[in-house]
């Protein structure tokens, strides 16, 4: 096991991701350590509060800064993942540049100090907006990948290796727009953008299991795609305020109708497991023999929301969600 007796650091270790993480990997595994890397001191202070674990550690910093990502990475750590990223979409849009100080130039500060300091494994953290971006915060992430596939050769004949995981939207996430729904039902109606509208959809708890998976299977380069369903955008209306009223207002900028998480042109380097795909770099320094057993996809293949074979019922995502 990937996490047994080991040392993990966690960038932006005091999000929505990071604090299930935490809890799943102190509850269900047996960590040396665990060390929260994020700039928010009072957040992890609650979290010492919440988790109150000798093996739980805290480094004040911000991926922004190489020197305190290299004197984080001193601690003999095993895994990092990275984690830490502006995501707000009109944020990002509205703050270009530090968007591109944090995702971008923060994934280069991750992966410069994994090398110099000799982490074994980084895998980063990217969202189904980085395929065909369409906004800023896209874009930025899709960037980040590029670095994290690419770090590879960097690391040279180093024992350091880098993969990604991406996945769609995360039930229960900071940004959510479950609560946003849930607070709008108790006015009698709920705002949509655009009644067409469907998206990826997956569990905090899900996420988090995904990525230790996806640790123990990284040789480096892949990027990791979860087989997840899909949901239409009215269908998470009914399960939440059934016989509201609903209003639309049109899509937003930077905003698409689908998402995607696999293009048709990565589908060509792409593997098909049985319960997630694995699209491997066409950089001739990746060798084959790191590829594991699985299926080619069919051409023409793209995996979008809009055209899933999977989709979550109005009943799933009661179920999931748990409201009444």
């Amino acid at each position: 096991m990937i996490l047994e007796d080991k040392t993990i650091l966690i960038t932006g270790g005091t999000g929505s991701f990071g604090r299930k993480f935490i809890q799943i990997a102190l509850s269900r595994y047996n960590p040396r350590r665990l060390i929260v890397f994020s700039r928010d001191e009072l957040k992890q202070h609650e979290m010492s509060i919440q988790f109150p674990d000798p093996r739980l550690r805290f480094f004040v910093g911000d991926v922004r800064d190489r020197d305190r990502l290299l004197r984080a990475f001193e601690a003999s750590v095993d895994l990092v993942v990275h984690a830490a990223a502006l995501k707000q979409v009109p944020a990002c849009e509205y703050n270009p540049y530090e968007a591109i100080k944090t995702n971008v130039l923060g994934a280069q500060n991750v992966i410069e100090a994994a090398i110099d300091r000799g982490v074994p494994r980084v895998i980063a953290l990217s969202t189904d907006k980085a395929v065909n971006p369409i906004n800023l915060y896209g874009a930025s992430k899709l960037c980040a990948e590029k670095l994290f596939v690419q770090g590879n050769a960097y690391a040279g004949g180093r024992a350091t290796r880098f993969s990604c995981v991406r996945y769609g939207n995360v039930l229960g996430s900071r940004g959510s727009v479950v609560p946003v729904f849930l607070e709008q039902r108790q006015t009698g109606k709920i705002t949509v953008t655009d009644p067409r509208m469907t998206r990826f959809w997956l569990t905090l708890e899900q996420s988090v299991e995904f990525v230790i998976r996806c640790a123990e299977l990284m040789q480096g380069g892949e990027i990791f795609v979860p087989r997840i369903p899909s949901m239409k955008i009215l269908d998470l209306v009914e399960a939440i305020a059934p016989g509201c009223e609903i209003g639309f207002s049109g899509i937003r900028p930077g905003e698409k109708l689908n998402e995607v998480l696999i293009s048709q042109d990565e589908a060509r380097h792409t593997i098909a497991l049985e319960d997630m795909f694995a699209i491997y770099p066409e950089m001739p320094w990746w060798g084959e023999s790191k590829r594991v057993e699985g299926k080619n996809l069919p051409d023409g293949f793209a995996f979008t929301s809009d055209a899933n074979e999977h989709w979550l019922s109005i009943g799933e995502l009661r179920r999931i969600l748990d409201v009444s």
